[in-house]
């Protein structure tokens, strides 16, 4: 089985705004989220996008 489109993670500041079945990593600052999502990018060979200044999805495209 290949995944294709997936929405791998979620990386946030803010919990109380995430909801799913993706692991959330949750960040003390905006820095640690930026630091998390391009670590989770690398690792899960997927695409950091910022939806705002507290939330980055990690795709699988």
């Amino acid at each position: 089985m290949k995944m294709e489109k997936a929405i791998l993670a979620a990386v946030t500041t803010q919990t109380d705004k995430v909801h799913g079945s993706a692991a959330v990593f949750q960040c003390e600052t905006k820095e640690e989220m930026d630091a998390v999502a391009a670590n989770l990018e690398a690792i899960l060979d997927g695409i950091a996008h910022a939806l705002s200044d507290h939330l980055y999805i990690i795709v699988k495209h």
